[in-house]
């Protein structure tokens, strides 16, 4: 597959029919094989009916991805890979880490889950604000870290040890002022005075910081042991020990636990932008589906994200494409619908033939490039022309059409009427679905002179199929008319074989339109009209003269 921002995606429109689905297949396909690449992969804005289903299915064809929104995601650019640091680390380290990975924020991880994060302004912070002489012990601060930061080393203790209890003391004064501040498990900085060590341990410290790499002699390593006095010599003078020593706290003190604003990779990119922007921080951890942590995304990545680039087949109608269609790039339109309104950033590739199906379309352009159609693929063209010609019942299906289906049934050695039939039966097959799935299966909106409607369809090879769900379809256009804002909405119930369609309809305008349209008077949820099979030639193109009338 190819990576995220390489890939185009070849989709359809909205509630697929056989033809959005099986183009955007066959188009991708053609696409890879001309230009030798994988980048297009097709994909479908709504799942596949029951027809779709079975053609894919015989073909043994592979179902395109679903989408519900095109709008890039978190997934689809690239982040910053900076790797989670322990809880127990130095400030002096994390401050080390950002300067040299040239970031202001590191996540805190254990075992690939998110436990905060520090900034450098929390580092800075905490170096500026003034802390009494227990901070160290107070922070739970690992002799380690101690000796790393001042540039030490442990000649007795256990470097893994915390440092849990006590004040920090220069030991500066004569031993007996000494004896009078230094108390039980205090950290004592000192120098090479055998007099002051003693003195320490004598008191009972938890810690002696040797400085400027002053030998301890045997004698003091001995009552040392006594008391696990952990002794560390350091090459720095006094001041500049005590300088550092604070920076050896570990970063779990300083640290933001809660209230971490963060993201998860399967969030839109629009969306995180319009957080960071209400926000002063300018990294935020990215956690995936099962709350792992995976990198940190910037402001700045997300002003390097490159728009999603897409292939419409099968629509040109912002109205029927799928969500977030005004978030991508698009790179071509191919389609046998009339030209609606689709804005592009620059010209595109835009073919719109008057024929039957895009399916046909696509067929040529294998011609035409002299590009051999593989059998699967000549078996769901030939499919779609079927589908959307109603087995060349349909006024749209032209010769063109017919050829091509004939020509491509040979290919994928089938007959075209059995074949049709075995798939239009598998459509109808509509008794086990909800009413709500039989009104989406093939819904598209339309909009004219600014009133806008929306025209569902099912085709069926008999009476009794669509007598089936008749009833419930009268009874959900209700819901679906308040769902849609009150628009007029019709519904085709078509008997391929006596070629007509009972029309269903809700709205205020909708009866009207109905007689305007087609000069008869309709029922109260219905009209018959005998002759019509075509959504795309026969209805849209009568309501929308009505319309304008």
């Amino acid at each position: 597959m190819p990576l995220r921002n390489e890939e185009i995606s070849v989709i359809g429109h909205r509630n697929p029919d056989t033809d959005s689905i099986c183009s955007a297949i066959a188009y991708a396909t053609l696409k890879n094989l001309s230009e030798n690449t994988d980048i297009y992969v097709p994909k479908m804005a709504g799942q596949p009916n029951e027809e779709t289903r079975y053609v894919l299915k015989k073909f043994d064809v592979k179902f395109p991805v679903y989408v519900n929104d095109i709008r890039s995601k978190i997934h689809d650019i690239k982040i910053g890979e900076t790797a989670g640091v322990d809880r127990g680390i130095s400030l002096k380290k994390a401050w080390n880490l950002m300067k040299e990975l040239n970031v202001v924020t590191l996540p805190i991880t254990k075992n690939d889950r998110l436990e905060g994060v520090i900034t450098t302004d929390d580092i800075a912070e905490s170096y500026m604000d003034v802390y009494d002489n227990n901070i160290l012990s107070t922070a739970h601060t690992k002799y380690k870290n101690i000796a790393e930061t001042i540039d030490g080393e442990i000649i007795l203790g256990n470097p893994e040890s915390y440092y849990i209890e006590g004040k920090v003391h220069i030991a500066a004064a004569a031993p007996e002022l000494m004896e009078q501040r230094i108390k039980k498990n205090d950290l004592v900085i000192l120098s090479n005075r055998i007099e002051s060590q003693l003195c320490a341990i004598k008191m009972q410290a938890g810690c002696i910081v040797a400085c400027n790499n002053a030998q301890i002699q045997d004698d003091v390593l001995e009552e040392a042991k006594k008391i696990n006095c952990t002794i560390i010599i350091t090459p720095h003078d006094t001041f500049t020990t005590a300088r550092l020593i604070n920076q050896s706290m570990p970063i779990s003190y300083f640290m933001t636990r809660e209230n971490i604003i963060k993201f998860h990779t399967s969030e839109f990119v629009d969306d995180i932008r319009n957080v960071m922007a209400k926000k002063r921080f300018r990294n935020f951890p990215v956690l995936d589906s099962k709350d792992r942590y995976v990198g940190m995304i910037s402001r700045r990545d997300l002003l390097d994200t490159d728009k999603k680039k897409v292939i419409l087949v099968d629509h040109n109608e912002k109205s029927q494409a799928v969500e977030g269609i005004d978030s991508t790039e698009i790179l071509e339109i191919i389609d046998h619908h009339r030209i609606a309104a689709i804005e592009t950033i620059s010209p595109v590739y835009f073919r719109n033939q008057p024929l039957g199906c895009t399916a046909t379309i696509v067929y040529q352009m294998y011609l035409e490039k002299g590009i051999e159609v593989p059998k699967k693929i000549a078996g769901i063209l030939c499919a779609a022309i079927l589908s959307d010609t109603l087995l060349y019942k349909s006024p749209t299906c032209t010769a063109i059409d017919k050829m091509a289906a004939e020509q491509l049934a040979r290919i994928a050695d089938i007959d075209t009427e059995t074949f049709a039939k075995e798939m239009f039966n598998a459509g109808s097959n509509l008794k086990k679905k909800s009413s709500e799935a039989i009104f989406y299966q093939d819904f598209k909106k339309f909009s004219s002179d600014g009133l806008d409607f929306g025209v569902g369809q099912i085709n069926a090879m008999t009476a009794e199929d669509l007598d089936a769900i008749r009833d419930r379809l009268i009874k959900y256009l209700d819901k679906a008319y308040k769902e849609h804002g009150e628009m007029d909405i019709f519904f085709m119930l078509t008997n391929i074989l006596e070629e007509s369609t009972e029309l269903l309809y809700v709205g205020d305008n909708a009866g009207q339109l109905i007689e305007e349209a087609f000069g008869i008077v309709p029922d109260i949820n219905s009209a018959v009209i005998k002759g019509m099979v075509s959504r795309k030639k026969q209805l849209i193109p009568a309501l929308m003269a009505a319309i304008s009338n």
